[in-house]
Formats: C-alpha cells, sequence, structure tokens
C-alpha cells in the first residue's frame, strides 16, 4: 500500500478551482493576490493542501527531527476572508506595518484579510517582501 502524502504537500488541483470559493467582490480580491504573490515570489501558483495557493517551497527541520515542506509565500482564498500565510510571529518582528494594514486579524503566522477594500497595498507588498526575504534567508 503506497503511503499517504503528507497534508501540507503540493497538488494536481487546478488553482482557478481554490480561487473559485472565493465569492463576489472577494473572487477579484483573490486574483489581485494571485498577482501580487507570484510578482512578488517570482514564482508559478501551485495549490497545496487542497486549498492554499503557494509560491515557491523550501523544506524545513525542527530540532525535534520533525520536518517537511512549505511553500515560500501563500494564501488561501475563501467566501468569508483571505488567508495570507507569512513567517512566524510577523506581527512582532514588523510592528511599523500592521497599523498601515488596515482592518485585518493576525494569528502567528497568519494574517486574516476580510476584504480588501481599506488595505494599504505598499504595506501589504512590504510585508509580503520582509517574509519572503525572512524565510529565504533562513535557509541559508
Amino acid at each position: 500500500m503506497a503511503a499517504k502524502p503528507p497534508a501540507m504537500s503540493p497538488s494536481d488541483l487546478p488553482v482557478a478551482e481554490v480561487l473559485d470559493r472565493a465569492t463576489g467582490p472577494r473572487r477579484a480580491e483573490a486574483d489581485e493576490l494571485l498577482a501580487l504573490l507570484g510578482e512578488i515570489s517570482g514564482e508559478q501558483p501551485v495549490v497545496w493542501a487542497g486549498r492554499i495557493i503557494g509560491f515557491g517551497e523550501y523544506e524545513y527541520r525542527y530540532a525535534s527531527g520533525h520536518g517537511g515542506r512549505a511553500p515560500l509565500l501563500a494564501f488561501a482564498p475563501g467566501p468569508a476572508q483571505h488567508t495570507i500565510y507569512l513567517v512566524n510571529d510577523f506581527s512582532q518582528r514588523w510592528p511599523d506595518l500592521a497599523p498601515l494594514l488596515g482592518k485585518h486579524r493576525a494569528s502567528k503566522a497568519c494574517l486574516y484579510l476580510t476584504r480588501l477594500t481599506g488595505v494599504d497595498r505598499d504595506a501589504l507588498r512590504e510585508l509580503l517582501e520582509r517574509s519572503l526575504a525572512e524565510t529565504r534567508s533562513s535557509l541559508g
């Protein structure tokens, strides 16, 4: 029996199928995020874990020995919000950017945007660029 692939792995699922999970005005915003992350990363979009659109990839390994693969930059469009995946503790690393983003929520490694309306695109771009640079620099 073949081993089950890890949950966080690239797939052959079409990107458009994941983008279509965002409806109404969020669908156009998903297209905007797709273009922005692609431009910043210089990578082609690939669907990860059946719902995340990732750009590029890297391997990680923790001191515990656990490891895996992850996209360099990624987002997940949805019917209620967009989730953007960033480096751990991004809001503590760059507190200068959070107030510029507009209405949002943040967790350890995710930025949640209900809508892009009111989001400062320059601040969002800067956050994505810093996150990507931090991830790449951690790879050695």
